[in-house]
């Protein structure tokens, strides 16, 4: 019954915090609000979500997303200082990267993760779901860029919803 009413229990209260975050409040209105946007929304999407999906290993989840913070806040810098005082000209190109994922949610994941990153966006999933085309602003080495992503993001995510 509790799982009828409450499907995502963690979604909820992700909600229900970011709703809060968003208005800047903590009046018992948005409070209400933000509980009832967090138990209507999980309910109203459930026909579209994919079946349960177990996270296997939670503490590499949580190290994933403390190395994207870093890296979000490290590329940031790098961008800015490469447009804003950089004297060379940038070298944008696109890469392809052959996917050992092959979770829905865990490519979703890395390409999400890839478009966070300032500096680099994925820009097309192959239909077969084995390879990311993906456009970085500042390239040296297209081989290298595949890699650091594999390390930093794919095997996190492949340990966590991939056992």
């Amino acid at each position: 019954m509790m799982s009828r009413l409450l499907p995502h229990p963690f979604l909820s209260l992700i909600l229900a915090l970011v709703w809060l975050l968003l208005v800047n409040s903590m009046a018992p209105g948005h409070i209400l609000l933000g509980l009832v946007l967090g138990l209507v929304i999980p309910l109203a999407t459930g026909p579209f979500w994919p079946g349960h999906t177990g996270v296997h290993r939670p503490l590499t989840l949580l190290r994933f997303f403390g190395i994207l913070g870093y890296d979000i806040l490290t590329a940031n810098i790098v961008v800015a200082r490469l447009i804003l005082t950089s004297g060379r000209p940038l070298r944008p190109a696109f890469v392809v990267m052959p996917l050992t994922l092959r979770s829905d949610l865990a490519i979703s994941l890395l390409a999400n993760t890839i478009c966070l990153t300032p500096g680099t966006v994925s820009a097309r999933l192959s239909p077969d779901q084995r390879e990311l085309l993906i456009h970085a602003l500042d390239v040296d080495d297209p081989q290298a860029l595949v890699e650091t992503i594999r390390r930093r993001y794919e095997a996190p995510l492949r340990e966590v919803f991939e056992p």
